[in-house]
C-alpha cells in the first residue's frame, strides 16, 4: 500500500499551522515524555501504524524502557509503571479520542482534573485533538511507517549489491 498524497506537498500551510499546534503543546510545559505517551496511545487506539511506530521511536529516544513502551496500551494493568499523572494523561486521551461513545463524562473529567490545573487541562486536550488530526491524514493518506520505508530501502540496497 503506497502513499495516497504528499499532503505536505498539497496543503504546506494548513500542515505548518497544524505543525504550530504541535509546537504551542511540546512548549506548554506538559513533559515530553508524558505528551509522547499520550500521541502513542490516540495513535494506538486509532490505529495509525505511522504514527505508532514515530511515537514509541521517540519514547525510546526519551529514555523510556522498551517494557513500559510495550504496556502502554493495556496502561490500567501496568501497576506503578505510569505515575498517577500519566495514567490520569492516559485516561483523558482515551475518553477524548472515543468522545462520540464516551461523550466525556464527568467522572473521568473530575479524574483528570485531580492531576491537571485547568491550563494543563487545555493543553492536553489540545494535544489529544492534535494527535487525533495527524492520525486521520496519516492514516488517511497512507504515510509509510518509517520501519517499514527502512526495510524497503535495506531491502533495495541488497538487490543492487547483487
Amino acid at each position: 500500500m503506497g502513499e495516497r498524497i504528499d499532503y505536505e506537498a498539497v496543503a504546506p500551510r494548513g500542515v505548518k499551522l497544524l505543525g504550530d499546534v504541535h509546537l504551542y503543546v511540546s512548549q506548554s510545559g506538559l513533559s515530553p515524555v508524558l505528551l509522547t505517551a499520550v500521541y502513542l496511545r490516540v495513535s494506538l487506539i486509532n490505529g495509525c501504524a505511522y504514527c505508532i511506530d514515530m511515537h514509541s521511536r521517540e519514547l525510546r529516544q526519551l529514555g523510556v524502557s522498551n517494557e513500559k513502551i510495550a504496556l502502554v496500551p493495556v496502561w490500567q494493568e501496568a501497576g506503578e509503571l505510569f505515575d498517577d499523572r500519566e495514567r490520569a494523561a492516559l485516561a483523558w486521551a482515551e475518553t477524548v479520542t472515543l468522545i462520540s461513545t464516551t461523550g466525556a463524562p464527568d467522572s473521568a473529567y473530575q479524574a483528570a482534573a485531580a492531576h491537571f490545573d485547568e491550563k494543563e487541562l487545555v493543553d492536553l486536550t489540545i494535544a489529544i485533538a492534535t494527535m487525533n488530526t495527524y492520525n486521520r491524514l496519516a492514516i488517511s493518506f497512507r504515510n509509510t511507517p518509517a520501519a517499514l520505508e527502512a526495510k524497503r530501502v535495506a531491502k533495495h540496497a541488497e538487490t543492487q549489491g547483487n
